[in-house]
């Protein structure tokens, strides 16, 4: 059984790209999409990597997977290395999305214009609630769950997105699998199980809220109450604060290497 995997095609023990490698392509492609809407038809690695917050040896090295080397002295082409990333990650294509749980959340997902153009289109929305089923949301007609297989075979859905109540996660996802989807976005605060040869992956916004006031928390520790301090201290003190934070940011970029 696995909870997050990547597909064996591009995974390092494949002889393909590595799996960290592949985590920063959709960083790396955001960055590119910015740089072309601001009308940028080249740029240096240096510049790329700071747009994605990495060092430009391991977006350089990154890139070389792709087979992507830039030329010296002029950098990379923006249009061309959209497309090599974007062909990378597959989407190339137009991938058919399912989204269950019409709630706020899964309103807020079928809202979102940024699907589309980037090449992903909600081929359905799914739920059980007699209030919604039927309801429009982003020009579709909401339908009840019990279609849910019919919908995966007639769409051909690629990727199943669950936004629904932790209790009902887990069934809808075994439901998903048995139709034959093998890609799964999950927003339920639950982690699901699946068999293998199926991808998930977890979006939990409260853990990242948690982290957050977490590094939140060791900053105002650090940082010294100005009524208290002694005049003569305070360029000591600030000192101490901003080295604290140098540290902070160092293993938050180590975290995410």
């Amino acid at each position: 059984m696995q909870t997050n995997a990547m597909p064996p095609e591009i995974n390092g023990q494949a002889g393909g790209i590595p799996e960290a490698t592949v985590a920063r392509l959709p960083v790396y492609l955001r960055a590119l999409y910015g740089l072309a809407e601001r009308g940028i038809s080249t740029v240096a690695s240096e510049e790329l990597a700071a747009a994605a917050g990495v060092n430009s040896a391991k977006l350089r090295k990154d890139l070389s997977h792709l087979g992507s080397y830039g030329i010296r002295g002029v950098g990379y082409d923006v249009d061309y290395l959209v497309y090599q990333v974007s062909r990378t990650l597959g989407l190339t294509q137009d991938w058919p999305v399912v989204i269950v749980g019409a709630g706020n959340l899964g309103r807020a997902l079928a809202n979102y214009g940024g699907f589309v153009s980037r090449g992903f289109t909600i081929a359905a929305m799914l739920d059980s609630d007699p209030g919604i089923v039927g309801s429009k949301i982003a020009r579709l007609t909401v339908r009840h769950v019990d279609e849910l297989e019919a919908l995966v075979a007639r769409h051909k859905v690629a990727i199943g997105v669950i936004a629904t109540p932790a209790g009902s996660a887990q069934g809808v996802c075994d439901r998903l699998v048995s139709a034959g989807v093998t890609s799964i976005l999950n927003f339920a605060p639950v982690v699901l199980t699946v068999p293998d040869g199926v991808d998930v992956r977890k979006v939990d916004l409260s853990i990242e809220l948690q982290i957050l006031a977490f590094h939140a928390q060791r900053r105002s520790a650090a940082r010294p109450d100005p009524d208290l301090a002694d005049p003569d201290q305070a360029n000591t003190d600030q000192a101490s604060t901003d080295q604290a934070s140098t540290d902070l940011a160092g293993a938050q970029l180590a975290a995410q290497a």
